[in-house]
Order: structure tokens, then sequence, then C-alpha cells
């Protein structure tokens, strides 16, 4: 069967309910909310990034990881609106194209690509050097060991993702939950070791002063810390890529992104104001401010802090990445897929597997494009691995900023018709798209310094090379693809405009109000 638009053009081949051929009414809201917070890997995120923040900005660390929040906050409406108008699994590429036209689409969906690819690779390699750390310390330093790990975990969620949306949530419920726990318990042990004295040397009450936004001393630092706290609330909009597997696909999926960045917060804030109660901001021992803690802090303070019971904190990070992997490659493929269908790449894309109604092609193309990636990394050098994941917070304000914009421009003519339209389909989304904005150019400016990074790359610092390189990459392979006649009536606005009717499911249920007075 196929479906055109309304300007009568270019037919887009879709199966024979008029869908892309998704699993329809898969998910619930706690599967959706479950996901989106699952994505974000919040133990790995917060071990990863929270000593590097604490470096940037010192005692200012909790104030900014809530500004961080505010630009996510912001686009996460705009992710809402655009998802109640137009559920479709494309997400920023489709509302981009919509919005903007092919171009600027292609590219929106492009940023989500690269910043699941980048991430895929940290991932596995977290996951499988923190497996071997439970199983055999020694071999934990092994790049090879770790590394073929790496990959054998990478394979098997892309298996997960393959069989079905349904099977995977049932692992996230499980993994999310273990988590939490140690999320839960690490702020319970923290704070009470501080109240009873039995805190290390360096441990302070909380500080109102922790939370002073005004206090900041460096913009360099205050960028730095704000482009890694957009990392760790990244993830989130997971929930809105599945929209059209998801029940109730209008409602859902943007309550889900709305939940799921709340929680990320409180999360966010509490274990970084118990981290630093407990541990202190020192240059030495066990204090934040210590660069050789940076790499993770709960694994420099798992042994004092949970004493017997350190290895729960060692599992949460490698369960996390683990979980991470599988619901990272989730929105990647149906962003792929959705392009493929709207003619934005090669048709096989759109191949959904008949029994598992998944993604089939792109789910596996993301895995060995993955894989290949993190090897290739990993032989170069680890160092250029890890600067990766620094380069990952421009992909995100990249493609979220795009998101934000194209939500003031696709809403133009109903944003002023009413007071609630204003505020969450023009101004939120606006100052949203403009603090990201302004975040990925003052990042990439400050990245082009030779010493941003542990390595060099054609003279500037190899984070650059890597974030805006990767930009660029698909800038090229557009314009490539471009040339290709099936690629024809996409690029020529026929396969997908702002009148082209989406293909997903109908929805079946009645729309209700949220607190604000949107529709949820």
């Amino acid at each position: 069967m196929s479906k055109h638009s309304e300007t009568g053009s270019a037919p887009v081949e879709v199966v024979g309910d008029g869908t892309k051929g998704l699993a329809a009414g898969s998910l619930g809201l706690v599967g959706s909310t479950v996901i989106g917070l699952a994505s974000t890997a919040p133990v790995y995120s917060l071990a990863a990034t929270l000593g590097f923040i604490v470096i940037a900005v010192g005692a200012q660390a909790p104030i900014a990881i809530l500004l961080a929040f505010i630009p996510m906050f912001f686009v996460a409406f705009a992710y809402r609106e655009l998802n109640r108008a137009v559920p479709d699994c494309g997400t920023t590429f489709t509302w981009a194209t919509k919005a903007f036209g092919p171009w600027v689409g292609w590219l929106g969906g492009w940023g989500v690509a690269v910043a699941g690819t980048i991430v895929l690779a940290n991932l596995a390699q977290i996951g499988g050097y923190y497996f071997w750390l439970l199983v055999s310390p020694e071999l934990a330093e092994n790049t090879v060991v770790v590394t073929a790990t790496g990959v054998l975990f990478i394979a098997i969620m892309v298996y997960v993702s393959y069989r079905g949306l349904q099977i995977g949530e049932r692992i996230q419920n499980v993994l999310i939950a273990v988590q939490y726990l140690a999320l839960a318990l690490f702020v319970i042990f923290a704070f009470v070791s501080v109240a009873n004295g039995t805190a290390p040397e360096g441990a302070t009450a909380p500080q109102l002063s922790w939370f002073d936004p005004f206090a900041f001393t460096d913009l360099s630092g205050f960028t730095e810390a704000t482009l890694l706290a957009l990392f760790i609330y990244w993830g989130w909009d997971t929930c809105l890529a599945l929209n059209e597997e998801t029940k109730d696909p209008e409602r859902i999926p943007g309550r889900a992104a709305l939940l799921s960045t709340l929680i990320l917060v409180v999360t966010y804030v509490l274990v970084a104001v118990a981290a630093m109660a407990y541990a202190g901001l020192g240059e030495t021992g066990l204090g934040l401010g210590n660069e050789g803690n940076a790499d993770d802090v709960f694994f420099a303070l798992k042994d004092a802090l949970f004493g017997p019971w350190a290895w729960l904190l060692v599992v949460a990070v490698m369960v996390s990445a683990i979980s991470s992997t599988q619901t990272t490659i989730l929105p990647t493929a149906r962003g792929t897929l959705a392009m493929a269908v709207y003619k934005a790449l090669p048709r096989r894309f759109g191949t959904v597997h008949p029994k598992f109604k998944t993604p089939a092609y792109s789910t596996i193309v993301m895995g060995v494009v993955a894989i290949v990636f993190y090897v290739g990394m990993t032989l170069v050098s680890e160092n250029i691995l890890e600067d990766t994941i620094a380069s990952l917070g421009l992909a995100i304000a990249f493609y979220y900023g795009i998101t934000g914009f194209a939500c003031v421009w696709f809403f133009r003519r109903t944003a002023f018709t009413s007071a609630r339209n204003f505020v969450f389909q023009f101004l939120f989304p606006l100052l949203g798209g403009i603090l990201l904005a302004t975040a990925f150019l003052k990042s990439a400016y400050d990245m082009l310094d030779p010493e941003y990074g542990s390595t060099t790359l054609l003279g500037v610092g190899s984070v650059f090379v890597v974030g805006v390189g990767s930009l660029l990459v698909g800038a090229v392979l557009m314009v490539v693809w471009s040339f290709f006649p099936e690629s024809k009536p996409f690029f020529r606005g026929e396969a997908l405009n702002e009148q082209t009717e989406i293909l997903v499911p109908e929805a079946e249920h009645p729309k209700g109000r949220s607190v604000d007075g949107g529709l949820i």
C-alpha cells in the first residue's frame, strides 16, 4: 500500500494498515518512563561526570546540574508539543523536516545517530571493564579482553532489541530497579555518615551556597560543567522515539518525557549533594576535587562508604552501562527507519521484521556501526575513546536545539492564539533552543584548544575533531545521498513536508489535560 502526501507527490511505501509496521500498543506510561530513565544510564552518567563537574566549578556543581536541567526541561515541552501533533518515531528528523525542510531535518536525524553511536562505544567499554572488575580484576586492565566483552554486550543488546520491545521492557524494569537501589543506598549512607561523624576528613554538611547561581568564577568552567551535565540528562527522549509502539502515542510519550526529566534532576542533585557532603571537595584522598577520582567517583568512594557491600556499586555501574546500551539502540534504529520510509535513506533501512515488528535492518546496522566505531577508536587510542564522550555534548546540544527551534516554527500559526500555546509552543522551546545553541557554539570554540582533551588531532583538540567532525561527515553523506535517484522525492520536499500525512497508528484513547493545561 502507498500513502501520498497532500501535495500529491512521491508515494511512500507503508504496510497495509497505513503505518510503518511497528508493534503498536507495546508500552504504557510506566514502561515508557522506565525506558526514558534507563536510556540516561543514571549510575554510569554520574560516575563518569560528577567528578569532572566538581573539578570544573567546585562547590557550584549542584547548581550547575540544576541549570543544565533548564534547557532540557524547556526542550522536553517542545518534544511533548511536537509529539502531540506529529507522533512519528523519526522525532527530530521528522519534525525538523516538516518545520525547516529536508536538509535541516536530515542533519537533525544524523545528530541523533551520531550521539547514539558515540555513547554505545563508551557504554560497551564501561560494561566490559566493570564486568571484569567483578569477575577477575586483573583482566579489567587487558584492553583486548575488555574490548571483546564490550563487543559481546553490544551484540547481545542488538539481539534483544531485534526480538521486540516488550522483552526489552521487562529487562529494563529489573535493571533500572538495581540502579535506583544503589543510588538510594549511596545517598542514605552518605548523609548518615556525615550526620554521625563517621565520614572521612573533609566531609561537610550541605551548604545553601552550593546552589548560588552567581557564585561561578570562570565562564569556561561553567560552560564545560553545563555540557557535561547535558550528557547526564541525555536519553530521556527515547520514550518519544517509541511513540508509535506506545499505547496512546499522542499522550503517553510526552508525559513520560516530562516525568523522566523531573525524576532525573531530583536524582542527580541528591546524589551530587550527598557525594560532596561525604567526600568533600579536597584535591587529595577521597575528595571530589582529586583528579584521580574524577573518572569514577563511585569507584573511588565505594569501599569507604559501602564497606563489604562495595560490589553493589560496581554492579550498578555495569548494569547501568549495559542497560543503556539496549535503550540507545532503540531510538537510533527507529530514527533511521523513519528516514528510510520518507526516502531520506536507502529503502532497506525501512525493513520491519514481520514477526517481531522491529526495525530489523536498522537495528543490525546500528550495532555493526557501533562495534566498528568502538573497536576502531580503541585501536587508535583509548584516550580518544575517552574524548569521544566529551564530544557527545555537541551532538546532544545540536539535535535538541534543532528540535526546540522546530517546535517554534512548526507552531508559528497557533503559538499566539492562547497563553498556554505561547508558553509551551513558543517561549519554552525558543529558550531551550537558544540555550542549547549557545552551549554548542561556546563549547565548540573552547574545544579548538589543543589542550582540550587528552590528545591532539590536526593541531586542535581531539574532542573538537570527533564532535564537530562527526557532524560534518553527516553533511557530506547527506550531499552524496542527494545525488541518488531514490533520494530525490525527499530532497525535493515531496516525500515529507509540512502537509504530509504521517504514517503512525491511530490513537484510541481520549485526550486528557495535564496540570499545566496542556494535552498529555
